[in-house]
């Protein structure tokens, strides 16, 4: 999906470019560019120049004077008059092409006006050609000071907003009569000097036009000084207002010279053709004017806005995008209007508004569009791997994304489900386990892993190193780190390593690289294996036993009958038979003892009520002739209240069997070993007691373990070998009860055997 943008987004950003390219050329939009060309000059409109002066032909002229045209001894006189006020320049706008002949020596009077004056400037016309092509009379055009063509070109909705500064043949041009003016004043000007100051008879060829400017209009309805033809040629207007000022003379009556229309807001009504000439005068005199933008200028400034446009379309989000492409079209258009003032520069930006307002909902369509495709595909590989999404009902009417939508929205769920269960199967696993990073950082650990870290007063981290973790764990047998960060795991195979933590437990790990999504790294699993490693040497001390221990009794009856055979009498000694009883007994004792104790391990208990006193009197029982032969004294008192418990018979009375003959074989000779039943809360305590050497702190730690005996009894040479004791706390595990024993060297020790209480039994009916 991402390529597929991609291509499409680069595909649809060169055809919009090439579009904004071709639309920004000169002819493209014109209505709608002159539009926001009038927008922008209009907020650039400048105040009127004081020094900018109008003599009207206007109607009251005309009905003091009479029908146009005038008699040109009046120009003569208005010019001789206007002239006593030392004006920097006279523009007349009247075409004096030919000859006066009701009054010739009329023009002779003019031309010595214009003489006289030194700051006439005539008009000239063109139709587009040599032979067209409408100059004053030569006497006119050699006693002016300068010429100018008066050419105002139309734009296509018909109004004038601009004038071209020459126009003219190649070899021969003319400054507009605005700027011809204003050369009388400003000789030096580069365009003064290199355009023609009057007529060039000899000059053919096209008419050439260059420089267009955009006229600044001033503002205000009636923008410049202005004074009736008549009054100023009656005196009625003093001279002296014309000292310094660019003077304009020309027709405003109506139906008298020829009228254009301005820009919206320019002027409510039609403009005759020398106010147009004062607001060209006044602009150029301010420096107001502005020139329309190059085509590869304007083409650059429509180009901008919308490649950063498309830009932004390629790297936002929908919301994003939009104020974006918005905000440009308000910046193009700000710019717009800011450029007449500070580059004197006006722009066409209709085409950049347009593919600006055009590429959002173009894009937005090709990227719904992809989506929708995409969600479709995605949708069908999901049910091909087997995820169970059944297709969402799509509407019959209205957006087909919302079905597209609806079954995303299921497959996302059964996801999420499907997220969760996995997750909470790894938070609940009992061992802990831990997801790594490439660099060996715990990404994701789960209960058992915090605990874990928890007991070792290492609380996991964010991104914490996995060696931190298991710092000071070290692999069984080379005693190298568990995990080294210099010599992690492969990340090509399953590796599974056995070790000692600090807390010396027994742990397997066992590391699996696994790769997603590009990325890659172990899941990481710590089983502890205390308990089997335990359950190992306790097998190991029982193969160990039973080769040894089981063996040397065995070994003995054996030794004691060849020898018999090979050097005894014929008749069997009672010495020997006694010796092969006790090497036989001592070896029944043995087995039994062991075959009991793992009878007691891997099988339940039975749970029916049993009365401990009666136990204990069988145990008594047991136990009389090892009393009697070392002359021991037990020492029994029953209680009245019976103490009825849930359990096996025969394991409760064997348990109490071994505790009774421990203290008997490791009392002393003649003593006394006592033997207690009491209730203890909810539980029933059998005390047996002896009067030995007692037990050590120490070795009472393990004193309930298999196969273990106390170092005195080994010295004594005291027959045993650490069973009965294990028996009893087997027992005691298997009724959820518990084996204490209390003691101190050279006192004695007493052994409290505690089983949980039962309720009396109901009597059975016989």
């Amino acid at each position: 999906m991402k390529r597929s943008l991609t291509l499409e987004w680069l595909l649809m950003s060169l055809g919009l470019l090439a579009l904004v390219f071709w639309l920004s050329g000169p002819l493209q939009f014109p209505r709608a560019n002159l539009w926001f060309k009038d927008l922008a000059l209009r907020l650039h409109s400048p105040e009127p120049s004081p020094d900018v002066v109008l003599i009207a032909v206007d109607e009251r002229s005309l009905a003091s004077i009479g029908r146009w045209p005038w008699r040109r001894a009046l120009h003569a006189h208005l010019i001789d008059f206007v002239s006593m006020g030392q004006p920097r320049s006279i523009g007349l706008d009247i075409l004096l092409a030919e000859a006066d002949l009701d009054y010739p020596e009329d023009d002779a009077l003019l031309a010595h006006s214009m003489v006289r004056s030194g700051r006439v400037v005539l008009p000239l016309v063109s139709s587009g050609n040599a032979q067209t092509t409408s100059l004053p009379l030569p006497l006119f055009a050699q006693t002016a000071a300068r010429l100018g063509h008066v050419h105002l070109p139309l734009d296509p909705d018909g109004g004038v907003r601009s004038f071209y500064a020459r126009e003219g043949f190649a070899q021969h041009q003319w400054l507009h009569l605005g700027l011809s003016m204003l050369c009388l004043s400003q000789p030096q000007g580069p365009d003064c000097r290199s355009t023609a100051q009057t007529d060039a008879p000899s000059a053919s060829g096209p008419w050439l036009r260059s420089q267009p400017i955009r006229i600044a209009f001033a503002r205000g309805e009636a923008p410049f000084i202005t004074y009736s033809y008549i009054d100023v040629l009656r005196g009625k207007i003093p001279a002296s207002a014309f000292r310094n000022k660019h003077v304009l003379i020309g027709a405003t009556a109506t139906g008298l010279g020829a009228t254009v229309l301005p820009p919206s807001g320019a002027s409510p009504s039609a403009l005759h053709n020398v106010k147009m000439l004062a607001h060209i005068v006044s602009g150029a005199l301010q420096q107001q004017h502005v020139s329309t933008a190059s085509p590869w200028a304007n083409r650059i400034f429509n180009l901008l806005p919308v490649a950063l446009g498309l830009a932004a379309l390629s790297v936002l989000g929908p919301s994003a995008a939009l104020l974006t492409c918005l905000g440009l079209a308000l910046l193009t258009l700000l710019l717009h209007a800011l450029a007449p003032t500070l580059t004197h520069t006006v722009f066409s930006p209709a085409a950049a508004l347009l593919v600006l307002l055009l590429a959002y909902p173009l894009w937005s369509w090709r990227r719904l569009s992809t989506a929708a495709q995409f969600l479709n595909q995605e949708m069908q590989h999901l049910r091909v791997q087997g995820l169970n999404t059944a297709p969402a009902a799509v509407p019959r009417r209205g957006d087909f994304l919302q079905g597209r939508i609806l079954a995303v929205e299921q497959a996302t769920q059964q996801l999420r489900q499907l997220h969760e269960f996995v997750t909470d199967t790894l938070l609940q696993l009992p061992s802990p386990t831990m997801v790594c990073n490439r660099q060996g950082q715990i990404v994701l650990a789960n209960r058992a892993a915090h605990r874990y870290a928890q007991q070792l007063q290492r609380p996991l981290q964010e991104l914490q190193p996995i060696a931190e973790l298991l710092e000071g764990a070290v692999e069984r047998g080379s005693l190298q780190p568990l995990w080294s960060s210099e010599q992690p795991p492969p990340l090509d195979k399953t590796m599974q390593r056995e070790g000692i933590d600090l807390q010396q437990r027994s742990l397997l790990m066992l590391s699996k690289p696994f790769s997603v999504a590009g990325d890659t790294g172990w899941l990481v699993s710590l089983v502890d294996i205390s308990e089997l490693r335990a359950a190992m040497a306790q097998r190991d001390q029982a193969l160990h036993f039973i080769s040894h221990d089981i063996r040397a009794p065995i070994g003995a009856i054996l030794t004691a009958i060849e020898m018999e055979q090979h050097f005894g009498q014929e008749d069997t000694s009672s010495v020997l038979i006694e010796r092969i009883q006790r090497y036989a007994r001592n070896g029944l004792s043995l087995a039994d003892d062991f075959v009991y104790l793992a009878r007691a391990q891997h099988t339940t208990a039975q749970r029916v009520p049993v009365e401990l006193g009666a136990i204990i009197d069988q145990a008594l029982d047991d136990t009389w002739a090892a009393a009697n032969a070392r002359l021991v004294e037990l020492d029994w008192m029953p209680q009245e209240e019976e103490a009825w418990v849930l359990g096996d018979a025969s394991m409760l009375r064997r348990a109490c069997v071994n505790l009774i003959s421990n203290a008997i074989k490791y009392g002393p000779v003649e003593g006394t070993v006592y033997c207690s039943l009491a209730q203890d809360g909810d539980a029933w305590c059998i005390t047996v007691r002896d009067e030995g050497d007692g037990i050590s702190a120490k070795e009472q730690e393990r004193l309930f373990a298999p196969f273990t005996r106390q170092a005195q009894h080994e010295a004594q040479k005291i027959q045993g070998f650490g069973l009965g004791l294990a028996y009893v706390h087997t027992t005691a595990q298997q009724h959820g009860g518990s084996i204490s024993v209390v003691s101190e060297v050279g006192h004695g020790a007493s052994f409290i055997l505690r089983l949980p209480k039962a309720p009396v039994p109901a009597l059975q009916p016989s």
